[in-house]
Parts: C-alpha cells; structure tokens; sequence
C-alpha cells in the first residue's frame, strides 16, 4: 500500500515515497506525465530544429558555418555534460537536478527564439545543451528510482513509447510551425511545455537520490570541462576550415583540441572516480560495440543534418514537407523496435548488428537519386525505408549489447558513456562532413552547388556504416546477450523496448536504490507477546 501523502518543505505534497509509487495511482500517472514532458521536450528541439536551418539561415543572412553551430553547439555541451548531470541528480536528488533543467532548458530555449543574431543563437543553443544533460539523465532515472519496482518495466514501456510518439511528430510540428509562425516558434513551444512540467515534479514527484551519495562520489568537473574544449576545438577547426583554409585560426585551435584531448585522458587515469573510467575500455566488447556506435550514428548525424538541406534547398520541398518526409524512419522505429529487440535476444546480436548497418547504407545511396523535381513516392520513400529498416534491424541489439557487456552494476555507467559515444560522434560528423565534401560557406545557397555535394557526402556516410558493420560481424559475439556465469546471468533490459532514438541510444540509468529527503515517521515498536 502507498504511503499517505506528506508535505515538504514549501508547501509541497510529497505524495508516496519513492520506490512506492504505483503507476495505476494518480500520482504515478503525474511522475509519468512530467518525465514525458521533460524528456519529450528535449527530444522535439533535437529534431524539429535541423527542419529550421534553411529559414534561420536566410532570416539571420548566416551562412553554412552557423548552420553547422547551430547544430553542434546544442550537441557539445549536451555530449560533454551528460554524464555529469546523471552524477549531480544522484548527488543532490534527482527530482531537483531534472527541474533545474527543464527550467535552464526554457530559459535558453527562450533566448533562442528572441536571438537578434547568430552569435546569440549559437551562445543560446549552447546553454541548453547544458539544461539537456541536466534534464535527460533525469526523466528515465526518476522512473526508476519512484516506481514500485513492479510497475517499473511498464512504466518505462509508457515512458518509451510516449517519447517515440514525441520523436515521430516532432519533424512535423517543427515544418508546420516554420511555415506558420516563424523558425522562432520551434523554441518558443519549449517555454510551456516546461512551464506545466515543472509544477507536476515539485507537487507529485518524490525526491530520490542515490544511497551514500554525500560524500562517497565525487564529481569529475576537470575531465568534464577538458572533454568539452576538446571537442569545441576540433570542432571549430572542422567548421572553418572550408572558408579559412589551411589559417592559423584553423590550425591552432585543431591543435589545441588535440591537445586537451589528451589531456582529459590523462586526467581520467589519475582520478579515483573518472568521469569515462579508462578500464571499462579493457572489456573487449564493451570497446567493440562503442565503436560500432560511432560508426552509426556519425553516420546518423551527418545524414539527417544535409538529407533535410537537401530536400529544401535541392528539391524544393516546405519546412512542413521536407519534416513529414523523414517521419517513414521514426514511424518504423516506433512500430518495430521491439520486434528487433527480441530477434536479437533470440538469434544473437551478431547478425543485427552487421545487416543493419548495412542497410543502412544502401538508404543512404538511394538518397542521392534526390533532386529538382524529385518524387516522393519513387524516390524519397524507398530511401527512407530502406534506411529505417536499417535503423530498426540494428538499434535495440546495439542498445541491449552494451548493457550486456558489463556487470549489472555498471549498467548506467556503461549506457551513459555509449549515448555520449553516439552524441559527440554526430557532433563530429556534422562539423567534419561538410569540408569531406566540399562544401562552401554559400554551398546551402544554390541547389545545384548543394547537390553535387550532396552526393559526395552520402558515400562517405555509407562508407562509415559500412566499416561499422565490419567491426559488429569481426568482434561482436553472438552469446553477449545470453550470459551463463552466475553473477552475469541478470538479463540485459535494453530501454528503448517500444522505441530507440534516433539522434543517440537511449539512456538506462542503472538500478537505483531510492532514498527520501523527506523525513520519515518514527519506527514501530514490534507487537509485544501475550505473557
């Protein structure tokens, strides 16, 4: 039975304490619905805003560059983050961390839409990376901490598929609101979604956060803020180099990004608690299906940043067209992820991980038959399928592969650094992907110009699939899924059962052991026996 709902500090109904909380109840629909908010919220920007470059672009009179950081801004700051904003709602409780997110996620979002310029655009899309890795960590984590463990499978089953159904009509309401209203309003719709979602979590979400957190974690802040220049630096230099050239205001900061690579490796060796503990490398599979993950959603990234240019600048399509003409590989994801999930618990995740890629890559070739006066039917859509079957066959296995090659214990360690993997992966291949092909600053500015590129560019992303699947079909054992040593023998729980991302996996924080910051009624005397 539930606890009787209890007051916090200002005000606040506390509701059932955390592990408790029964998703039939009213409050387990709440904590459900404000998870979906939250998360749904940041998995709409990553997809509705590659939907708005061409209008930003003309609007802000900015070229291929500020398009480009546009889109990496936000992916820098949230594949830096991420893994420390999981670490700080442990800490500090999860319930807090995830709204201080959502509200930096709004107030940046906000400073998006009302941007004068492209520098303010970049600075904005930055900060909500930062309010991503807050707030994206948070919403599964939540789940997992305050439901009865019971209800917790269903619950993610609820959260999962509500978010697909949040990732599928994103790219919709992304073309119609720029169509209508004006790019703008693709951020401004964060501002009240964030405003009803916060007021759930202070009123109906318990707060948790992990046993012994205190004082026994501490946070690595220095390997945070080194990966991220890091990847600032080398990203810089890829975005100028096709203006610039070969200046020192290229070479420079390549060079210092590599640099400070290193030294975040070095100073992940020396900590005791690292932010990427350089020995989980050391577990062969673990490596090996990371570096498949790479491979694919680099792959992913670049494709899904020129393929929505393409369609607008090339083939002529509206904002609303060109977002409901990707919707075939959401929709197939949302349809089949958990078909795939189990084909791979069944036959091995050796197999899947091999042919999707492949497929993958054949979508992505048919996308150069794409240009003026192209048909959506006989030449968008087959693309477009191919490519989510690709997407379909291989995602689930990927995402239960990972979890799979470590202990139980280090399950949301291994999830986080893999969704990080696949998120500073499209982050490179966004900035580098561009120059492999021979884009110009102006390139986005004449279809004919764009095309050509357009069809450098889909071979190389094939070709990164491609050495990906080599990787899966040499490294990957079939048996990961099906572990016999005792202590291994826990089945893997891949989370993105009824849907799988398609910008990075998806998260799986671990098992929690729930805490209350809350105070808790006194211990009973046990019942005295009859003398």
């Amino acid at each position: 039975m539930d606890d009787p709902a209890r007051s916090e500090p200002g005000g606040a109904v506390a509701g059932s304490a955390p592990g408790r909380v029964r998703l039939a109840s009213s409050q387990g629909h709440w904590v459900l619905t404000t998870t979906v908010l939250g998360s749904g919220m940041a998995m709409l920007d990553s997809t509705v805003v590659n939907v708005a470059l061409p209008r930003i672009g003309a609007d802000l009179n900015a070229d291929l560059a500020v398009l480009q950081w546009t889109v990496t801004a936000y992916m820098l700051t949230l594949s830096a983050l991420i893994l420390l904003g999981g670490a700080l709602g442990d800490r500090f409780g999860r319930r807090r961390v995830f709204v201080i997110g959502v509200v930096w996620f709004a107030v940046a979002s906000l400073l998006c839409g009302l941007a004068p310029g492209p520098g303010v655009l970049i600075t904005a899309r930055a900060l909500q990376g930062v309010g991503g890795a807050l707030l994206t960590p948070g919403s599964l984590a939540l789940i997992q901490a305050v439901f009865h463990p019971d209800d917790r499978a269903r619950a993610v089953g609820a959260w999962s598929g509500l978010g697909g159904v949040a990732a599928a009509i994103g790219p919709f309401v992304g073309g119609w609101l720029v169509d209508g209203a004006g790019w703008r309003w693709v951020f401004f719709l964060n501002v009240p979604v964030a405003a009803a979602c916060v007021p759930i979590a202070l009123r109906h979400v318990p707060e948790t956060r992990e046993r012994g957190a205190g004082g026994a974690h501490g946070f690595d802040v220095a390997g945070a803020v080194l990966g991220a220049l890091a990847l600032a630096g080398v990203t810089y230099a890829l975005i100028a180099a096709p203006g610039r050239g070969a200046a020192p205001g290229v070479i420079v900061p390549a060079v210092a990004g590599v640099l400070l690579g290193v030294a975040f490796l070095r100073v992940e060796r020396r900590r005791a608690d690292p932010m990427l503990p350089p020995k989980i490398f050391a577990i062969r599979q673990f490596s090996a299906v990371n570096a498949v993950t790479v491979c694919v959603y680099a792959a992913f990234g670049g494709f899904f940043f020129l393929s929505v240019l393409q369609l607008q600048v090339v083939a002529g399509y509206s904002a609303l067209q060109a977002g409901t003409a990707l919707l075939p590989t959401t929709v197939l994801m949302l349809l089949l992820s958990a078909r795939s999930g189990e084909l791979g618990q069944r036959i091995g995740p050796r197999i899947p991980l091999t042919v999707g890629p492949v497929l993958c890559a054949a979508g992505m070739l048919l996308m150069t038959r794409v240009g003026p006066g192209t048909s959506y039917v006989a030449d968008v859509l087959p693309a477009l399928v191919v490519l989510g079957a690709g997407m379909v066959t291989l995602v689930a296995p990927l995402t239960a592969t990972v979890l799979a090659s470590v202990d139980v214990d280090r399950a949301g360690l291994a999830s986080g650094i893999n969704n990080a993997a696949a998120r500073a992966a499209g982050l490179v291949a966004v900035a580098a992907l561009p120059l492999l092909a021979g884009m110009g600053p102006e390139a986005y500015r004449s279809a004919p110009t764009f095309a050509a590129a357009f069809r450098r560019a889909m071979p190389l992303c094939a070709a990164v699939l491609l050495v990906g699947a080599l990787i899966a079909w040499l490294t990957v054992r079939n048996d990961v899924l099906h572990p016999t040593e005792p202590e291994t023998a826990e089945p893997c729980h891949a989370e993105c059962t009824y849907h799988c991302g398609v910008t990075a996996p998806p998260l799986d924080p671990g098992e929690h052991t729930p805490t209350t910051t809350q105070p808790q009624p006194p211990p009973q005397s046990p019942p005295q026996s009859p003398a």
